[in-house]
């Protein structure tokens, strides 16, 4: 069987090249461009799906950490540098009605 499988081999392996050669490609069809096209827009879906999926959980965790940014007002930068974050009173955090306009 050794005797056998070794000419063999070495057949394979020096006919393999000779085979291979590089032969031009056909111009793709339009339908193949189209269906390419496609299938490279339902995978760019999928992966979107994907990473909104790992993303969500990570973006409501932060949401519940956060609070409530309604209850402070905008930051403030000092001359030297600090910055402020104020907390709103309880008179501010009081919304209008929704029947009130305030001019």
């Amino acid at each position: 069987m050794k005797q056998i499988a070794a000419p063999l081999i070495v057949l394979m392996l020096a006919l393999g090249p000779a085979t291979a050669q590089d032969q031009p490609a056909p111009p793709p069809a339009a339908g193949d461009v189209e269906e390419g096209m496609n299938l490279l827009s339902e995978g760019t879906k999928l992966l979107l799906r994907g990473l909104l999926g790992e993303v969500e959980p990570a973006m409501r965790e932060l949401q519940d950490a956060l609070g409530n940014l309604n209850a402070y007002h905008a930051p403030e930068i000092l001359p030297n540098g600090d910055i402020i974050i104020r907390r709103k009173t309880p008179a501010e955090l009081v919304t209008p009605d929704e029947g009130d306009i305030e001019i």
